[in-house]
């Protein structure tokens, strides 16, 4: 199954939800005189993952690298999918542990057309994926029976790269075959978001974030050794349900 498919198959099952469990409340509603809204402590979303790249790349040091070559990580958008568990706190905070499925990143020569006799600028040369679960505190604003409840959100997030590979056209660019390693990363979080209280259990999520994180890259020809640091800004609009117990 396909990313998109997912994402399809999550956004709907959400709005299946969405039904059922509006109908189940107005039942409930119906025969209960209780007006105050039922005091969940636990919630789970899934839905879709917007990521948009910020990123830059520092000049790679090394030896026998020709004047101007230099690399980019491609800045295409690209949808995942989105899960998370929120745990609800005292003083309307709650804590969200979120990731998304491992996206593709690849990266771009720049610099000359060619190296030598090899095509570089704006070829892809290198590709890995990440995966970055997020750890947020957030304070959510108005009453737990309003409708409509925004909320702020600042943690951090854990980047780790895997299916790290050099293309061939990286290969013939670099010089050979070429072992390429990413080291893991921290950063600083943050979010903007807003509640929809489509049912008591039922919610619906929009939300915004930033992120800003560093990796070292380290590539390996033979015991030819070029380094660089690539920095990441990633902002991400996520759109969700989610079912609270």
């Amino acid at each position: 199954m396909t990313s998109t498919h997912k994402i399809a198959a999550a956004l709907g099952c959400t709005a299946l939800l969405a039904s059922a469990l509006a109908c189940a409340d107005s039942t409930d509603q119906s025969s209960s005189n209780a007006s105050a809204a039922p005091d969940y402590q636990n919630s789970v979303r899934l839905g879709s993952y917007t990521v948009f790249y910020h990123t830059h790349a520092d000049n790679i040091s090394g030896p026998f690298i020709p004047p101007g070559v230099d690399l980019n990580i491609k800045n295409d958008n690209l949808e995942t999918l989105y899960a998370a568990y929120v745990r609800s706190l005292p003083y309307n905070l709650q804590v969200e542990l979120l990731a998304g499925w491992p996206p593709l990143a690849s990266t771009k020569g720049v610099g000359p057309a060619t190296v030598g006799s090899v095509p570089y600028n704006g070829q892809v040369i290198s590709q890995a994926r990440w995966f970055a679960p997020t750890l947020l505190l957030e304070y959510v604003f108005l009453d737990k029976n309003a409708p409509l409840r925004p909320y702020i959100g600042a943690g951090a997030t854990y980047v780790s790269f895997y299916d790290r590979t050099v293309t061939p056209a990286g290969q013939a660019a670099i010089g050979g075959p070429t072992k390429l390693s990413l080291s893991t990363s921290v950063g600083p979080t943050a979010t903007l978001g807003l509640d929809w209280h489509v049912s008591s259990r039922f919610h619906l999520y929009a939300s915004y974030s930033w992120a800003q994180v560093k990796s070292d890259l380290t590539a390996d020809t033979d015991g030819i050794i070029r380094r660089t640091r690539i920095s990441f800004g990633p902002q991400a609009l996520i759109v969700a349900g989610g079912l609270s117990f």
